[in-house]
């Protein structure tokens, strides 16, 4: 059975459904106080450009695990002139029932504490059992034009999505890379301990382009079949490690990768960087029906095949996990056409869990009618549109 066909057979089935019943930000970004509490319909905020649209989206994101839409530190948040940190409190509306989750930063420190049910949890990676989030913000826009860093962020995000435990492979490669450039740079590192840390990069690093390889195969599947305004994409990883993958076994990747990071020691201790590894590896998008690459396609296509990776995203999770993400849509129906924003809007009101829209012309969501709930943001304040 192909995957298409179980996305179809799950709708028909009901997934159940995922949303933000109430929400409460407090000296967040522009806000000293807001209060919302929406239903499981799409959310539509709109009004001017510096209302405070977007910090909404980055509260609900906060939601999930991560460092949210914006990438910002946790200070950064905190409301102009106010030195007393930031909270963001929701009533999530889950399968197995209500859940209240609490998330902020603590007045004193950079350190972001979890509440879920009331109780202290150990870290934010413990949202990941309630909520799971996918957004796409104008910064996107130029995802296919621009450093592969951002494309590596966006597909450990869609991995993420269905593998909690991918985000600590993540971390882990990450701090043993940085822990053996630092020692490479101080020039007298214990081999002994040096390969400790390789040996825990190699064993991470597959694990990741292994995890992004499935990822990107299942989800080239889905879009393989794209019909309508959104474009069909295929997806693939271009990289040393996932090469090595597809040639071989998972031990035998671990192997060589270690080799390769003995082999170039000198190398990286002179340059600074680390020259193998997923970190170095790219997602790489190409349209179908036109046989082009993402980075050659307009700006307009460009913008359409993000959204198409992302509905499927959330198709699939629907599918797979039997709940969908929540869709934080940032100013993204104001470069569509007539048809792709009719065809966005029937896409996610068929989709189980809660989008979020923002956008500075209402009217351009007027085709939604009843089918979401409206609010005006205008100067930090928030007012349902009836």
């Amino acid at each position: 059975m192909t995957v298409l066909a179980t996305v179809d057979e799950q709708r028909n089935t009901g997934p159940a459904a995922l949303s933000i019943a109430r929400l409460a930000v407090t000296r967040f970004r522009c806000y000293a106080s807001v209060r919302m509490t929406p239903d499981a319909r799409p959310v539509v905020l709109a009004g001017p450009n510096g209302a405070g649209k977007t910090n909404l989206l980055e509260a609900v994101s906060l939601l999930a695990p991560g460092r949210g839409l914006r990438r910002a530190r946790l200070a950064e948040m905190d409301r102009h002139g106010d030195a007393g940190g930031w909270g963001v409190a929701a009533t999530v509306a889950t399968p197995d029932g209500p859940v209240e989750i609490g998330t902020g930063r603590e007045p004193e420190g950079e350190r972001r504490v979890v509440r879920i049910n009331g109780e202290a949890a150990r870290g934010q990676n413990a949202l990941a059992d309630f909520v799971s989030a996918l957004w796409l913000t104008p910064d996107m826009d130029r995802l296919f034009r621009e450093g592969a860093s951002a494309r590596r962020r966006f597909l450990d995000r869609l991995v993420f999505g269905f593998d909690p435990a991918h985000a600590g492979r993540v971390t882990a490669y990450e701090q043993a890379m940085r822990e053996r450039g630092r020692l490479l740079a101080e020039g007298n590192a214990d081999n002994a301990w040096l390969s400790a840390l390789e040996e825990t990069m190699a064993a991470r690093g597959v694990a990741i382009a292994a995890a992004r390889l499935e990822m990107v195969q299942r989800l080239t599947r889905a879009l393989a079949g794209a019909s309508g305004p959104f474009p069909g994409v295929a997806l693939s990883v271009d990289g040393m490690v996932e090469d090595w993958l597809g040639s071989g076994p998972a031990l035998a990747a671990e192997d060589r990768l270690q080799a390769e990071l003995r082999a170039t020691r000198r190398q990286d201790a002179r340059s600074g960087m680390t020259a193998a590894g997923p970190h170095r590896s790219d997602l790489v998008a190409r349209h179908l029906a036109k046989d082009m690459p993402a980075d050659l396609c307009s700006t307009g296509e460009q913008k359409a095949m993000l959204i198409a990776i992302v509905l499927a995203e959330a198709r699939l999770q629907a599918a797979e996990r039997g709940v969908a993400p929540l869709l934080l849509l940032d100013e993204v129906v104001a470069h569509l056409d007539e048809d792709r924003r009719e065809a966005l809007f029937d896409e996610i009101c068929g989709l189980p869990g809660q989008t979020w829209m923002t956008g500075t012309d209402a009217a351009l969501f007027a085709p939604l009618g009843g089918r979401a709930q409206h609010f005006s943001v205008t100067d930090a304040t928030v007012a349902e549109v009836n």
